[in-house]
Order: structure tokens, then sequence, then C-alpha cells
């Protein structure tokens, strides 16, 4: 039984009630006949007007019901593009609020639950691509070795070298994504300290310098006279550097030049940039370019880069630390990363400030 009927008669009931009551006080009250249906009907037309009265004002409320069914029945069919109108009386209108605040994280979460599938399957889609490639290739060099079809020494030396670095890449994306996994789960201990950005500049720059000679590139640091030092785990920042500087080195062209620079910002933050003179970034790529198993090019080939971990991890690095990390880039003018790290906030001597001048190095 509907709501509005239920209304209606408790109400008639409780007309009924007071009329009996009314009609049984008139017959003792010795009234005459004119008297008695002079008040009956007066009662009586006073009921039927209180019934009418009823019936019309529980109407608003059997509206804003059918309205929040009528949503509520699409919402369980899937459609959350909805939005009870706010009207009728107040209770109704806080509830046509909440409802439609209901609606909308449902939607925000079922959007969030599609994305997220979608990001799986592609995961699993480029994982399964970076996996097979390597494990076909070890395959197809070992039955030709053990087919025997290999006779000269220098191409069975050739055929090994080959599965040793199919499978030195294959347990570096192992790696990679064992890495990315434990970060994103906290499983290792964080236990930042203070260090100086010139230290990190320079250690990182040694481990490039034969890459950085191969391709005849200028680097030029660009840092203050004086700088606080960063609140960091030396070891994950250098691979966040050394990851963001093998990709400038790797797109730029031969006799370019890299700028890497370091400077407070906010007296709270350090920001660290890498500058390069590359093709630049699609503006269409740069919201994905920090997703995992994102890679810019699309071909995916072992000859363009690796598996596209190493921003994702960059990424989950910078955050851990409590900083950001970013891109500006434009096709045909080159790429800047960069990246921000906490200052720390200890009381030092200014002898312990970084003194390091703004040079200019040619590796």
């Amino acid at each position: 039984m509907k709501l509005r009927t239920n209304l209606l008669l408790a109400n008639l009931t409780g007309i009924g009630v007071l009329l009996i009551i009314l009609f049984v006080s008139y017959s003792k009250m010795l009234l005459t006949i004119e008297q008695l249906y002079w008040l009956t009907s007066v009662t009586a037309g006073t009921g039927l007007l209180s019934f009418i009265l009823q019936h019309l004002l529980t109407r608003p409320l059997e509206k804003s019901i059918a309205r929040i069914t009528q949503q509520t029945k699409k919402i369980a069919e899937g459609d959350f593009h909805t939005e009870v109108p706010s009207i009728g009386p107040l209770e109704y209108k806080i509830l046509a609020q909440q409802f439609n605040e209901m609606s909308q994280k449902l939607k925000e979460s079922f959007d969030n639950l599609y994305s997220s599938e979608a990001a799986r399957r592609e995961l699993i889609a480029n994982v399964s691509h970076d996996l097979r490639t390597p494990l076909a290739s070890i395959q197809s060099f070992v039955e030709a070795l053990e087919d025997d079809v290999i006779n000269d020494k220098e191409t069975f030396q050739r055929y090994l070298h080959t599965i040793r670095l199919e499978t030195r890449r294959l347990g570096g994306l192992i790696q990679d994504l064992f890495e990315l996994s434990s970060m994103e789960a906290q499983g290792e201990i964080f236990d930042p300290q203070p260090y100086h950005t010139d230290e990190l500049l320079i250690s990182t720059l040694e481990s490039f310098s034969l890459h950085l000679k191969e391709k005849q590139l200028k680097i030029e640091i660009e840092m203050p006279d004086r700088l606080p030092a960063a609140n960091m785990v030396p070891a994950q920042i250098k691979r966040v550097l050394s990851n963001l500087l093998q990709n400038a080195i790797q797109y730029s062209p031969i006799g370019g030049k890299i700028i890497l620079s370091a400077a407070e910002q906010d007296d709270s933050f350090l920001r660290i940039s890498v500058i390069d003179e590359g093709e630049g970034i699609d503006e269409a790529e740069l919201s994905r370019i920090f997703e995992r198993f994102y890679r810019v090019d699309k071909s995916r080939s072992k000859s363009s880069g690796g598996a596209g971990l190493g921003l994702a991890i960059a990424k989950s690095i910078v955050q851990l630390h409590g900083g950001e990390i970013g891109v500006r880039s434009t096709t045909g003018s080159g790429s800047c990363f960069w990246f921000t790290l906490p200052v720390f906030t200890s009381r030092k001597s200014s002898s312990d400030q970084l003194h390091s001048s703004s040079v200019n190095t040619k590796l």
C-alpha cells in the first residue's frame, strides 16, 4: 500500500471516530431536530473539507517520493547521470540533496573502477609484451644451440651473448616491477638524511660520462653559490636523477646540450631540473608520461628505451620524499623534467651550506 493511501486512511479513520463522538455528544445535549441537523451538517462538512485538504497536501509528498524512486531505478540500471530536483518539504529537499551527493560519489567510484580496470588490462598487456619478447628470443637461440645448427665458434659465442643480454633485460624488468610494488606498498624502511645537491649531481654525472662522450653532449650545471641540504635517501634520489638524465641523453641530438639546475623554492623545497634539446613531447602525452608501462614510443622496440617503468618509479620515489615531479615540454623545443625535495630544516652552521658556483662543464 502506498504511503499516501496510508496517510489518507489514517486521516479518514480519525475523522470518522471524531464524527461518531460528536454525533453521540449532540444526541445527549437535548437539542432540537433543526439544531441537531445543523450541527451534524457542519461537522460532516468540516470532516469532508479536512479529508480534501489532506488529499491535496499529501500529493507533493507522493511526487517527491516518486522522483526519488525513479532515479533509484536508473542508478540500479547503471545510469549515474541522475539528479533529483530539490523541491517539496524541507525534509525531502534534504533527502534529495543527500541522494544527489550519494549518486555523485557512486559515479566517481564507478568511474575510478572502470579506469582501474582499463589500467589493469593495459598493465597485463604491457607486462605480457615485455616478458614475452625476451623469452621468445631466448627460446629461439636456445633451440638453435640445442639442434647443433651452429658450427662456428664466433656465431656460438654471439648467440650466448644475446641470451645473456636478454636474460639481463628480463631480470631488470622483474626488478623494476618488484621495486615499484615495494615502494607503493611501503615495504622498505624510509630513512631520509641531509644530503647536498652538488654531490648528487657530480656522482650521477660520473656514471654517465661515457654516454655523454659518445653523443658529444655538453653539460651545463646551474646552481646558486649557497644552497641548503635536502632531506633525502641519496641512493633513491640518484635513481630518479639517473632516469631523467638517461632520457635526456637518449633523446638529445648529437652535439646537443643538457642543463642540470638546482634552486631553492619557497624556502622549504629544492627544485632540480633536467633540460634537454630533444624533439619534445606532444601535449597529449604529458598527462600520462609518469604512468607505469606508458611510453611515448608506441613501437616499444628495444632500441628506443626500456619497459616504461623508469618515470613511474621516479614519481613514486619523489612522492615518498614528500616532493613533486613534473615535466614541461613542447614538440620541437626539448623537454624540462623537474622534481622537488624538502629542505633539511635542522640548524646548521653557514660552513655547511653549499658553495657551488654556476659552471659550464663539457664532457
